[in-house]
């Protein structure tokens, strides 16, 4: 990779996963700044500069971009940005790994839906249903089923309906939760459930990790919550040889030259059921393992290409290696309820094992969870690392 040191770097989103990205970046001597309207959002503690502007601020945004003579632009992790993170790169002619056609097929759960059918992908069958609840679509609707607002994710604004007034309730939330004012209702899916991990270079497409998905079913009707993630994947080999080709038939056609993705599948009756796309560095941080097994790293490879419109990596398609090489690897998810955190112990311990390649701590103490956190990712304290010889390790 090129001495990136003294660069400028403009980046959209301040959660604690994009502090870690922040974080990295700093130590490769370039110059970071962060945008998010939260004056308290994580990431901007480690930034060098930082402006409370919302991320869909495009007109301010680029003033910021000329005003501080930026190098390059990259969207941290939040999906939402990242139609953001596009029209901010194009107005600005800085190097972006996302286009149109990708924005429109995999940064909202509608356009989600109509390129897998393009393609003969699978999606989770869904409800015809609209805000004004036509009597002729309910009744049609066969309980229990999961509302989501079309264009957000990890959780946020998604419930479980067993029945009418939950659907209402339901309907309500994602609206309020949705850029767009729009919601979708699926069939709620109670099944195996994993995550491929793609990357993206020059064209040339890898799969590079597949996870089998173990979510939590204790939290009434909110969404659930992922509390592990095992790799590889059960199913792996019939992904390999069924889905993973036409997988590449829609990323050749939606034309994805550059980047990382994340496709999530339910897996019901030896059927696979996409959903939840995120073309960008994900929160379960897939790249931590892959990094420390195959050497390649995720973070670095978007923040080069930012800055010089290539992922920077030689040699990638021997060092990918999707079945990390033998190993087994889990991430495990640490949920809290609401209230004011007291005391965390534990993690230091934890983090010397020497299974243990990472913890991601999200909270500290005195930190509050918010009732509204409860039922998506925020309401995440820690994910722990883990990579053994074995599965029974």
């Amino acid at each position: 990779m090129k001495d990136l040191s003294g660069k400028k770097l403009l980046i959209l989103g301040g959660n604690p996963e994009t502090g870690i990205l922040v974080n990295l970046a700093n130590k490769l001597g370039i110059y970071t700044i962060v945008v998010d309207p939260n004056p308290n959002a994580p990431a901007k503690v480690y930034a060098k500069k930082y402006y409370n502007i919302d991320g869909f601020d495009i007109e301010n945004l680029i003033k910021v971009a000329n005003d501080e003579e930026i190098d390059g632009i990259l969207v941290g992790v939040a999906d939402i940005l990242v139609p953001s993170y596009f029209e901010l790169c194009d107005k600005l002619n800085f190097p972006c790994y996302a286009n149109k056609n990708i924005i429109n097929a995999l940064s909202s759960k509608d356009g989600f839906e109509k390129a897998c059918k393009k393609y003969k992908i699978k999606t989770i069958p869904s409800y015809k249903l609209d805000k004004n609840f036509s009597s002729n679509d309910l009744n049609n609707i066969k309980y229990p089923v999961m509302v989501k607002p079309v264009d957000n994710g990890g959780g946020v604004g998604m419930s479980i309906c067993f029945n009418k007034e939950e659907l209402t309730q339901g309907v309500n939330n994602a609206i309020k939760n949705s850029r767009k004012k729009a919601f979708i209702t699926e069939k709620y899916m109670d099944c195996d459930d994993i995550v491929a991990y793609y990357t993206f270079q020059d064209g040339e497409i890898f799969l590079s990790a597949i996870a089998d998905r173990i979510t939590t079913k204790k939290q009434g009707i909110l969404s659930p919550v992922c509390i592990a993630s095992v790799y590889p994947s059960k199913h792996h080999l019939k992904y390999k040889s069924i889905i993973h080709p036409m997988m590449i038939k829609m990323f050749k056609g939606l034309g994805i030259k550059n980047g990382v993705l994340a496709i999530q599948f339910f897996v019901e009756n030896n059927d696979f059921f996409a959903y939840d796309p995120g073309f960008r560095l994900q929160g379960e941080a897939m790249h931590i393992h892959i990094n420390y097994i195959n050497g390649f790293d995720h973070r670095l490879m978007l923040i080069n290409y930012a800055l010089t419109g290539s992922m920077g990596v030689k040699g990638l398609k021997e060092k990918n290696d999707f079945l990390f090489l033998g190993n087994h690897c889990c991430t495990l998810w640490v949920l809290l309820n609401s209230g004011i955190i007291k005391n965390i112990f534990g993690l230091k311990k934890i983090e010397k094992d020497s299974s243990v390649i990472f913890i991601m701590q999200r909270f500290n103490e005195g930190d509050e969870v918010l009732k509204n956190m409860v039922g998506n990712e925020k309401q995440v304290l820690a994910r722990i690392y883990i990579v053994s010889k074995t599965k029974e390790e």
